[in-house]
């Protein structure tokens, strides 16, 4: 472990401890903060605090750190189309059947492991160099990457304001009873099924989902929809318990529905401020050619 010292400046009196810690660069975001301050790794003054403490001028925070440890992540070429590209980041559309970073089962052939050629940096965890948000496996669409840990903890923290929309297209099976609606039911791990995420948990977190209606035909309907919280799931999830199932979702959803071998859901568009130069940063990813073909098949039945 490695051991920090920051003293409040006045800039920061009145925070709070947990928003402190994530600002700083050798922590780098809410979670590792909140996870630093439930192991006990955080004090003020000398003394352990909770995350709500607000901070005052002068207060001497200390943290332990862990030492970052290196990456034993080796390249892969992996075709891969960057939409925007410069020294602190890039965007990269992610094709469907991909994770994102390793983890069980997925110890290679991963984005990552395609985009280490590209110099992707940042964050604590060795082995998601540069990941700022994720998306599901068979998922596909927009995502951004940092180059730099500097850019990592700028990135989060438009995530954390809210600054990076994030849009997706979804084919629904059913009819909305609006042209827009708003989602707002926390989620979390099911109660009887730990695989799942449900509304249905002993660990409720705050989720929202925007949408509004693109097309309508007879049995579905094509969505665009806003996250503003980026919890597992969630579209998924949220559009499942207003009974418009993700057409071709094996788990929420309607599995097979026409022909799909994966959920109708596409991360097309992605917008942000740059974080050091605050010029607007806009990509959009065009509807892969098996979701299309889905669509096509939805329209001709109506």
């Amino acid at each position: 472990m490695a051991e920090i010292e920051v003293e409040v400046p006045l800039e920061a009196v009145g925070e709070r401890l947990d928003r402190f810690l994530s600002g700083l660069a050798e922590v780098g975001s809410r979670a590792a903060a909140e996870r630093l301050l439930s192991q006990r790794r955080v004090k003020v003054n000398g003394s352990p605090e909770p995350k709500s403490h607000r901070l005052a001028a002068g207060d001497v925070v200390s943290v332990s750190v862990p030492e970052s440890r290196p990456s034993t992540l080796e390249p892969e070429q992996l075709d891969l189309r960057i939409a925007f590209e410069d020294e602190h980041l890039l965007v990269v559309d992610k094709p469907a059947g991909i994770a994102v970073h390793p983890s069980r089962g997925h110890a290679s052939g991963t984005l990552v492991h395609g985009l280490l050629a590209h110099a992707v940096a940042g964050g604590e965890e060795a082995e998601r160099p540069g990941i700022v948000h994720r998306l599901d496996r068979d998922t596909s669409g927009l995502l951004v990457v940092a180059r730099s840990d500097e850019a990592h903890r700028r990135l989060q923290q438009l995530l954390r304001r809210r600054k990076l929309v994030r849009e997706y297209l979804t084919l629904v099976r059913g009819r909305p009873r609006s042209k827009r609606g708003r989602i707002e039911a926390p989620i979390g791990r099911d109660r009887h099924d730990p695989t799942r995420v449900s509304l249905d948990t002993d660990t409720p977190r705050d989720a929202v989902t925007n949408f509004e209606v693109v097309e309508t035909m007879r049995r579905h309907a094509l969505l665009r929809a806003a996250l503003e919280t980026g919890r597992t799931h969630k579209i998924r999830v949220h559009l499942a318990a207003i009974d418009l199932p993700v057409a071709g979702d094996p788990v929420y959803g309607v599995e097979g529905d026409l022909g799909l071998a994966r959920q109708f859901l596409h991360a097309a568009r992605l917008a942000f401020p740059h974080p050091f130069t605050g010029e607007p940063v806009e990509a959009e990813s065009p509807v892969p050619a098996d979701l299309q073909a889905a669509l096509e098949e939805a329209r001709l039945s109506s």
